[in-house]
């Protein structure tokens, strides 16, 4: 399906990223891998990415707080798969704190890479999608895109506005051939969320997977975790020709948590 077309993917060297990855691959894309690991760390995964699929699979580093990084990823994209026809901005991270105690730091960190990142490639890779009159950018967003939860001001705020980016995108982009979408994930079993159904389990005196099903149960009314798989294959539908007038929307696979 998406033969000869090439993607970058911000945040993929592992979870939600990487499954995105494996789904496009899997439909011939060439893929650019990111991550904040050595390029040694991942050499392993790029190579069996490649060889499963016998598509072009690369690497590279950069530091999505620093513009200037952001800038030298997407160039390098374009000039060693020849193209940059898919966006995914996946990279985040998450801290958890009231508001009154919550670092600044952490606050100025959250927003750059879960949101200012996501600006900054999207700023860069546009004009080559316009060039070539294609392009699908995939924004992965969160249920916390649309609703709100305590101890969370940075990350509700940055997917917030990662929601809005994506509506500005998509009208500035209507009509030629590129699309921006928001996919807005509930419950994913990543290491994102590990340590919340850690603090769960603690909290309840209970193991981890009694622990994860209490974090469940607050939220989630399908009571199961959102897959990655599920998730690539959202990702490879929404980069597909039935897309094609599917822009501008945030689309929550959540297990009916948005549904309350």
């Amino acid at each position: 399906m998406l033969s000869g077309r090439n993607a970058l993917i911000t945040g993929s060297t592992s979870g939600i990223g990487l499954g995105i990855a494996r789904a496009l691959a899997a439909q011939g894309c060439g893929i650019m891998l990111n991550g904040s690991r050595p390029p040694e760390a991942i050499e392993g995964v790029r190579l069996g990415l490649a060889e499963e699929h016998g598509v072009p699979v690369l690497f590279g580093q950069a530091d999505l707080t620093r513009p200037g990084e952001i800038a030298a990823l997407v160039a390098a994209t374009v000039t060693r798969l020849g193209s940059l026809d898919i966006l995914i901005n996946n990279a985040g991270i998450q801290h958890t704190a009231p508001v009154e105690a919550f670092p600044s730091a952490k606050w100025d960190q959250i927003l750059a890479i879960n949101l200012s990142s996501s600006f900054h490639t999207i700023h860069h890779t546009l004009p080559h999608m316009q060039g070539r009159g294609w392009g699908r950018i995939l924004n992965i967003a969160s249920v916390h895109a649309l609703v709100a939860s305590v101890h969370k001001a940075a990350y509700v705020t940055a997917k917030h506005g990662l929601v809005g980016l994506t509506k500005v995108v998509a009208l500035e982009t209507a009509g030629l051939g590129i699309t921006c979408n928001a996919i807005c994930p509930g419950w994913t079993r990543t290491d994102l969320i590990e340590p919340q159904i850690m603090a769960k389990a603690a909290a309840l005196g209970v193991d981890i997977e009694t622990g994860g099903r209490a974090l469940l149960a607050e939220k989630q009314p399908s009571q199961q975790f959102v897959s990655i798989e599920q998730l690539g294959q959202l990702a490879v539908f929404l980069c597909s020709e039935a897309a094609a007038q599917i822009t501008g929307t945030a689309l929550p696979i959540d297990g009916g948590w948005t549904a309350q």
